[in-house]
């Protein structure tokens, strides 16, 4: 049975106890500070596949009802918006709104956008969601309309309340450059709440395993695959990206949603022409800008493109064959990993930084690199395959992964 984009991210889904909680103590939130003190925020943390995006696809379905029906409710009358910096996400919101009788096309919308819009009228809202707050820019991007320094700072300023979720892993961009540190020297200068989803829904996999994808990419280390890696969960290593591929195509063709995934390090200019990554037997182009109303995933397609986290981040998958770009490599007798910055080829994610050293942006280019593929190895709700670019990494993973079978 396909899963489709819009399906997981519905307020149609039925959420868990704790996050129906989480949803009444954010619109008793939002009440009280309507009626006295503003602006405030309201934090959700959570890793990739913790729920975030569903409670607040719930919470803002409460909160416009309650806006346009409910005349006895503090919220009756209130003025929201619901921002997204994702072009592909902002897609699948839009598609739900034609669903549900409260919630209009018009209430979603990219946080530059709001912020140009309200500016024009000289006019302020109430209530801002945002999901994927990670994705909002940190400086400024006069090129897509952005001249103030700070997407978040500039929503407070313009909203009573704003609401948001957010993952230190899912950072991609030196633009849209975040710590929690940073996020809470500009949220905690008001009044606030924060709260912390932990139990991982999108993944069938072990703990184990999900703990495996974190040291690869948090301490760039190899650590031996836990011995339940495969239970419940289809986990493969491939030292073949061509029979990697083939096996993605069968799982597509039986469930759909499955794709081929990689990360900078292959030919990439944005010149509208296809750029091909190949290894082996295996050539394939990357992903092209989407134009349609579709997610990417869902366009059958792209079955034959490799995509990036620019078309992937924040969607659920059946089956993703991650390749593991050349800025990756083995230290050659250790169990360590080194990233090289010299070939990241997506210069777009990488920008300098005026704010930022050179030395401290290198550092800060790295991390991003592996939360990049954090969020890709995070994807695949039934299965996830790997292959390596890195000769000595390929061997390594593929040994390790013939003796788990």
């Amino acid at each position: 049975m396909e899963i489709e984009a819009v399906n997981n991210l519905s307020p149609f889904k039925k959420l868990t106890p704790e996050q129906d909680k989480l949803v009444d103590q954010v619109i008793t939130f939002s009440k009280q500070h309507l009626r006295q003190d503003f602006p405030a925020v309201f934090t959700i943390y959570g890793d990739a596949g913790t729920g975030k995006s569903v409670v607040l696809s719930h919470l803002f379905n409460q909160i416009q009802t309650a806006a346009r029906k409910d005349k006895e409710s503090t919220l009756y009358g209130s003025e929201n918006y619901f921002v997204v910096n994702h072009p592909e996400i902002l897609k699948i919101y839009k598609e739900i709104a034609g669903q549900l009788p409260n919630l209009y096309k018009k209430d979603f919308t990219r946080p530059t956008s709001l912020i140009n819009t309200l500016d024009k009228k000289h006019s302020k809202v109430d209530i801002v969601l945002v999901d994927e707050a990670h994705l909002l820019l940190s400086r400024s991007d006069p090129y897509n309309n952005f001249t103030y320094q700070n997407q978040l700072v500039e929503l407070i300023r313009r909203a009573k309340i704003v609401i948001l979720v957010f993952d230190t892993h899912q950072v991609m961009r030196t633009k849209t450059f975040w710590t929690k540190e940073k996020l809470e020297s500009i949220t905690h200068d008001f009044s606030h709440q924060d709260y912390y989803l932990t139990h991982q829904f999108r993944m069938n996999a072990s703990d184990e395993l999900i703990n495996w994808f974190n040291n690869f990419t948090d301490k760039l280390e190899i650590k031996p695959l836990p011995k339940n890696a495969r239970q419940n969960y289809d986990f493969r290593i491939f030292d073949d990206a061509e029979k990697m591929r083939q096996e993605i195509v069968k799982r597509n063709s039986e469930v759909g949603l499955s794709r081929i995934l990689s990360a900078t390090g292959y030919p990439s200019t944005l010149d509208g022409k296809k750029h091909y990554i190949q290894e082996g037997n295996f050539k394939m182009p990357w992903d092209q800008y989407n134009y349609t109303v579709k997610p990417w995933a869902e366009i059958p397609q792209t079955i034959n493109e490799v995509g990036s986290f620019y078309t992937c981040q924040g969607f659920d998958l059946n089956y993703t064959g991650i390749i593991i770009s050349p800025p990756i490599s083995q230290i050659p007798g250790t169990n360590h990993l080194q990233v090289d910055t010299h070939k990241f080829t997506d210069t777009e994610a990488f920008k300098r930084r005026k704010d930022l050293s050179e030395k401290e942006l290198n550092g800060i280019k790295k991390q991003l690199f592996m939360n990049q593929l954090n969020v890709l190895f995070k994807r695949g709700v039934y299965g996830t395959y790997i292959y390596a670019h890195d000769p000595l990494l390929r061997k390594t993973l593929y040994e390790m992964y013939s003796k788990l079978k």
